[in-house]
């Protein structure tokens, strides 16, 4: 393969950043600028000039992302496009997994530990909560959701207790004590049981690396680190990236500041603007090209974006002809904000474009009532994004923990959850089980004599039956494992849950998915890493065959593109969040969420407002409020965009009365005389 054909379609700073020698190199990627084919073309090129495909780490967000990447990149590399597949490709958590098992026992870490998602962690806390805190005689003492948010922010940023709590979670200030004590109680059980949660396999990685000679085996496995979407990344990435180049300097990470929108998960904007000191020595790459909006939408956004005090400077520009100016629109209320959108949804489909190609954002869900209940009123179909993670349903985290289970008897969320399932077991009976299990050093055979009390001898048994069946046979094929365990759950399935059948397909595309996995260890861990979804989190296409209109929240859409966009509800108190407003820095998230919206359009882009609009508290309320245009589209970039008003504000008021006019200002003045 000739370096020219990795290079032929790339612009001058494209090739600049993926010919780029060693050492150092953060490329300042614009919206829309081709930053996914410039760290393809970059991992082409590294192997075309005779770098080790698995001496090359590529770290993403998503394992969909790594694997657009590297197919691209085996794409360009034409007959020796199977190196790609020894690339190590995937997302942080994915490739700390990978690390662990390899070097763990240096940090006393077995390597068939199992990992936790979310609500499992989540359902773990709220057990250590209800037995160490008497939570009712505290009165508003945290629930399972928050415990996880504030475990997880002080583990990815770094920050103290002491400083979170005050900052993110103020009414939880008098519980500190308590919180640590849940927290040590809950890492505890954790190392028990040989689990990880997410936060821990960064962690683990992150303590890994403190030790020299560990540091410098995992650090010259890669002769070179790709790093897509930096501006994402938290603290605890940050310090793990700049241990794994203490000595090979060979680093090149690709984002954009203006679209660092995910300061809620502890992402911070900091590791970007700083990554010149981080790493010294740097150069720094800026591109500008942008390939998908018109030159009238990026004067609008160049414009906006602007107003961020703290950036790397760039104009994005675009070489594509056409294209009106974005629209601003006032509407007199959010119904007829809905009804102005509605019109224009419909106008660009008898024009030719498809409801997939069109897309309506927003900054929370609530925002698109009024918009869903005008859609429906049309006939017109729609899909919000995101919904229910697949890995989140009831059922396939029945499924899930059998198999957990079966890669570790320690795990005692896993058994809990499983037990629960069966006729006869309640919670008491489930700890009575687990109790004996413990005490027989995880043996199935504890279980076996003396029976439990009936009825739970029964189901138990037969559970411990299937369990036993599994893990005598060491050569049973994966796929015939999970066959074996979903014939047993099928009866529970019917038993625990209504309208059985799509639940029962689910479980049959989870042992479909296991027909590519050798390892049960691996299955788990991806699984649980990277899990298939039934409602998508991300606002991708819809089938071929279908045709609906997106609607998303803001942080859904990211990485997605439209050819029209209408940003709605782009009103003060609902961008910027009234919930983001206590200081600079959440404001400036805010605009750049703002920006990320606006920057999905390709060819129409509108951002709507409405002059009033319906609160939406639980339960009934008709309780409205008065808005101001989000502060944002100020002067400079309204002279931009068309501004257009839908609706007159106090229309429905305009009563006529006869009879010539009064005149009781002087009344007025002198009831203070």
């Amino acid at each position: 393969m000739q370096n020219h054909d990795i290079l032929k379609d790339l612009n001058p700073q494209q090739r600049q950043a993926v010919t780029f020698g060693d050492g150092a190199l953060l490329v300042v990627a614009g919206a829309g600028s081709g930053k996914t084919k410039t760290l393809a073309a970059r991992v082409a090129y590294l192997i075309s000039n005779g770098v080790p495909p698995d001496k090359i780490l590529l770290l993403t967000f998503t394992r969909r992302a790594a694997r657009e990447m590297l197919s691209r990149a085996a794409t360009a590399l034409g007959k020796d496009s199977s190196l790609t597949s020894q690339v190590w490709g995937g997302t942080f958590h994915a490739i700390a997994n990978r690390l662990l098992r390899t070097y763990g026992r240096s940090i006393s870490l077995s390597p068939d530990f199992t990992i936790l998602d979310q609500s499992d962690s989540e359902d773990m806390m709220d057990v250590i909560r209800h037995k160490l805190v008497d939570a009712k005689s505290k009165g508003r003492f945290p629930g399972k959701g928050t415990l996880a948010a504030v475990y997880s922010r002080r583990m990815n940023s770094g920050e103290d207790l002491d400083a979170i709590v005050p900052a993110l979670f103020p009414w939880c200030e008098r519980w500190k004590k308590e919180l640590k004590l849940i927290y040590k109680e809950y890492v505890t059980l954790k190392q028990r049981q040989n689990i990880l949660d997410y936060d821990d396999l960064l962690l683990y990685w992150r303590h890994l690396l403190d030790l020299p000679n560990v540091a410098e085996a995992c650090g010259s496995r890669f002769d070179h680190i790709l790093v897509d979407e930096y501006q994402d990344t938290n603290r605890l990435q940050s310090d793990i990236l700049t241990r794994m180049r203490a000595v090979n300097k060979n680093i090149m990470a690709v984002g954009d500041d203006a679209q660092s929108i995910y300061g809620f998960r502890a992402a911070t904007i900091r590791n970007m603007l700083d990554f010149p000191a981080l790493f010294p020595g740097a150069a720094v790459i800026t591109l500008e090209q942008n390939y998908r909006s018109t030159g009238q939408i990026l004067a609008t956004t160049n414009r906006l974006i602007a107003r961020a005090k703290e950036r790397y400077s760039k104009t994005l520009f675009s070489t594509r002809p056409g294209g009106s100016r974005p629209q601003l629109v006032t509407c007199k209320d959010e119904e007829l904000e809905a009804e102005f959108v509605v019109g224009r949804v419909l106008e660009h489909f008898e024009q030719g474009t498809a409801l997939r190609k069109q897309a309506v954002l927003f900054r929370t869900g609530t925002h698109s009532a009024a918009l869903e209940i005008a859609l429906m009123k049309k006939d017109i179909p729609f899909h919000k994004y995101g919904g229910l993670k697949f890995l989140e349903a009831a059922h396939v985290k029945d499924f899930i923990s059998m198999v957990r289970i079966l890669e570790n008897m320690r795990d005692e969320m896993a058994w809990f959850r499983v037990l629960n399932l069966l006729s006869g077991v309640g919670p008491a009976a489930a700890n009575a089980v687990f109790e004996r299990l413990a005490a027989g050093g995880f043996a199935l055979d504890a279980l076996e004599l003396p029976p439990l009390p009936s009825p739970a001898d029964h189901e138990v048994l037969a559970l411990v039956a299937l369990l036993n069946d599994i893990l005598c046979d060491r050569d049973l094929a994966l796929s015939v494992q999970l066959e074996r365990v979903a014939s047993f759950y099928a009866p529970l399935l019917e038993d625990n849950y209504e309208n059985s059948k799509p639940r029962q397909a689910d479980i049959e595309h989870i042992v479909h998915l296991a027909s590519g996995y050798a390892s049960r260890t691996q299955f788990l861990a991806d699984i649980v890493l990277d899990p298939p979804v039934s409602t998508s989190d991300l606002a991708g296409p819809p089938l071929r065959d279908e045709d609906y209109l997106i609607l998303s929240t803001i942080h859904s859409a990211k990485g997605c593109e439209w050819d029209a966009v209408y940003l709605i509800h782009a009103a003060d108190g609902c961008l910027p969040s009234d919930m983001s407003t206590d200081n600079a820095d959440d404001i400036e998230e805010e605009l750049r969420l703002a920006y990320v919206a606006m920057t999905r359009a390709r060819d129409y882009l509108c951002v709507s407002w409405p002059l009033r609009f319906y609160t939406h508290p639980a339960g009934h309320s008709d309780r409205h409020v008065y808005a101001q245009l989000s502060r944002f589209f100020s002067k400079e970039v309204q002279e931009s965009m068309e501004l257009v008003t839908f609706g007159e504000e106090g229309k429905e008021d305009a009563t006529e009365i006869s009879g010539p006019p009064v005149d009781i200002r002087d009344k007025m003045r002198e009831m203070w005389d």
